[in-house]
């Protein structure tokens, strides 16, 4: 739709992008992580991202207290249509990380996988740091797991990701990269394709990752009246924040008296 940024990730993840999401997607999130991160930070938990519904369906289904915000209506619907299919309910919010204002404060929020990269510059991360930190409650934690895309590999371009469901042929393929390594960002054009026997549906989209030189996401996060608790790898121990993928556990700093 002309006017309309796809860029965006409330633009990005819709259509038909929001329908293939899922069923393309090179990894799923790790739903016991996230169990132990709200088990140990507290309820109630509010999840960041939570797209169509992985794994906030699984938490919700394990009896926490877990609620959701994404910036994408169309991500949400298909989350509201998977808990109805589950007998679930949910309480889902439709915001971005940077406007969020839900109402309430929580003991514990969290990205089930990198979605805060999604950010496309150190402004709307600060921004979405500052939102967060009005949300957490005194005591609570924020896990934000970062990592640093690698170059896409030029033999990567063209190579299609695909899957057969239900007779239609479904391909994710990464068409053209530009990295920039000055402003901290990687844009891939993602061709998205569903192809059955009666149409072929195509379109493609932007796909913006931007990353954080050492020592800059923890001045964004001081700027917000957050502080650094720990800093882990991928196997949940603590790791050097040089490391390509790491996950930032954040706790809101005291209040000072005027």
């Amino acid at each position: 739709m002309p006017g309309r940024d796809h860029s965006e990730p409330s633009e990005f993840y819709t259509g038909l992008v929001a329908e293939l999401y899922r069923l393309l997607r090179s990894s799923r999130p790790d739903a016991d992580a996230c169990a132990r991160f709200v088990t140990s930070a507290r309820e109630p938990a509010l999840e960041l991202g939570c797209g169509d519904g992985d794994p906030l369906i699984e938490l919700r289904r394990r009896g926490l207290d877990v609620e959701g915000l994404d910036a994408s209506a169309d991500m949400l619907d298909r989350a509201r249509t998977r808990a109805a299919a589950a007998g679930l309910d949910l309480t889902l919010h439709h915001a971005t990380f940077e406007s969020m204002d839900v109402g309430r404060r929580y003991r514990s929020i969290f990205f089930a996988g990198p979605t805060f990269n999604l950010l496309p510059d150190d402004d709307r991360a600060a921004q979405a740091l500052a939102r967060i930190a009005a949300h957490l409650t005194d005591d609570g934690r924020a896990l934000i797991p970062l990592f640093v895309p690698p170059p896409v590999p030029p033999d990567r371009l063209g190579a299609a990701t695909e899957r057969v469901v239900d007779g239609a042929t479904l391909r994710c393929t990464p068409i053209r990269s530009e990295r920039d390594e000055i402003a901290r960002t990687q844009t891939t054009v993602l061709r998205y394709e569903r192809v059955t026997d009666a149409a072929v549906e195509t379109l493609e989209r932007p796909w913006v990752l931007h990353w954080y030189a050492p020592g800059r996401f923890r001045s964004l996060v001081a700027a917000a009246g957050l502080d650094v608790a720990a800093v882990l790898g991928p196997d949940g121990r603590p790791a050097p924040e040089s490391a390509q993928q790491l996950a930032f556990v954040l706790t809101r700093l005291p209040q000072r008296l005027s």
